[in-house]
């Protein structure tokens, strides 16, 4: 008999990657055109040319025990060190290589700060909803997620329920900023209620509760929006980040962890932190394109081109008579689900191809989300289809 975690793993599985590979299976039944795939967030923005001829030359032009050999567990130094100098000067901190640690995605990243701080019972906040990962990356490590309600109107964290969901075994925070699947950015003045909640309760229970910031989209933002970075308002803060996103580069696995000095037990979480890198089985960020992310470390993908979806997509849905959050950020809809059952919704867009995804997992009933980083025509041929099923149910 297998582990009863990975059968209970297989038996629940992802709705997102259920709905993909179902996706896969009408498209060969009926035709990849006629099927809209809103399911998975998979970035249908080219990355930058700048990404190709980075890799290019790193083949050309560094040596190949370079190139593929071992490194350090937490990454190359160079690399490091110029991730480092990037975000001091973004962001005027003051990291060095010592704070970061490429990661094998922001996952990985995500993975290896959990293993590092959690014993078994350890509680991990994070605020609803949220992306459902998250709780199998605690489970991982014999913690428990608490889910911390928000404001049901806004999706913003409300610090008397922060406040009340800090126990004594509470050891961190995960925020994901800008939040899938809300799509809201928290902003400065939320960060800083978030802070002073954490502070107080620190102080309360003389523990140490960290900050985890799950940053994947952090360049994926519309009119405007700023969004915080979370070292400059809370200390024990760590930052998890990928480049999945922002370089439209998910299949590549590199992101990485920022560990500050002033975090409590910094001398020990960093060594810490490239251990766990190794014995979870990662050993080190792929290579070839950590050498070339110190090549494009100011290069992101045309933003734009998501707007231009969003844009067409939210006014056509609002249109229709559903009820959309705006996204501020990341590239999906949160839409609210019409006659309220998100699934029973689900299952009734499929009869005209339309392959969404379920709030509930994501601790949001009632409401579904849609990726729209797809291509613009396909959002175009798929308008029809959610035109029928709004007048299917009445709006």
């Amino acid at each position: 008999m297998i582990s009863e975690t990975i059968l209970n793993l297989n038996r629940n599985g992802s709705a997102i990657r259920a709905m993909f590979e179902e996706g896969a299976k009408m498209a060969k039944e009926f035709g990849k055109e006629n099927v809209y795939d809103y399911s998975l967030g998979n970035p249908s923005v080219e990355p930058p040319k700048e990404v190709k001829e980075a890799m290019t030359a790193v083949l050309a032009e560094e040596s190949p025990n370079s190139v593929h050999g071992y490194m350090n567990n937490a990454g190359y130094e160079d690399v490091r060190q110029a991730i480092a100098e990037h975000l001091n000067k973004e962001h005027g901190t003051a990291f060095s290589a010592r704070n970061i640690l490429m990661t094998v995605g922001a996952a990985g990243g995500l993975n290896v700060i959990l293993k590092v701080l959690l014993n078994p019972g350890d509680e991990v906040m994070t605020f609803a909803p949220f992306f459902g990962e998250y709780r199998n990356y605690v489970t991982n490590f014999a913690g428990k997620l608490v889910t911390v309600p928000t404001d049901p109107d806004t999706f913003l964290p409300v610090a008397e329920n922060l406040a009340a969901a800090i126990t004594p075994k509470t050891k961190a925070l995960i925020i994901n900023n800008p939040n899938n699947p809300t799509v809201v950015v928290y902003s400065e003045e939320v960060i800083r209620k978030v802070a002073e909640v954490l502070e107080a309760k620190q102080k309360e229970l003389g523990t140490s509760i960290y900050l985890i910031a799950d940053e994947p989209y952090r360049e994926l933002v519309y009119d405007g929006v700023t969004v915080p970075y979370l070292t400059k308002y809370y200390r024990n803060t760590i930052v998890g980040y990928s480049y999945s996103k922002s370089l439209s580069l998910p299949g590549e696995r590199i992101g990485y962890l920022v560990m500050p000095d002033e975090i409590d037990d910094a001398d020990e979480i960093i060594p810490g932190a490239a251990v766990a890198n190794r014995v979870l089985g990662f050993v080190n960020a792929p290579s070839l394109i950590q050498r070339a992310i110190k090549r494009v470390l100011d290069s992101k993908v045309d933003v734009e081109i998501y707007n231009r979806n969003r844009e067409l997509l939210l006014s056509k849905l609002t249109e229709y008579g559903y009820t959309c959050v705006k996204p501020q950020g990341a590239f999906y809809l949160f839409v609210k689900a019409p006659g309220g059952d998100d699934k029973a919704f689900v299952q009734a867009a499929k009869k005209y191809h339309l392959l969404l995804v379920a709030g509930s997992g994501f601790g949001g009933p009632g409401y579904l989300r849609i990726a729209y980083c797809v291509d613009y025509d396909m959002i175009v041929r798929s308008l029809p289809a959610f035109k029928s099923l709004a007048e299917d149910y009445g709006l």
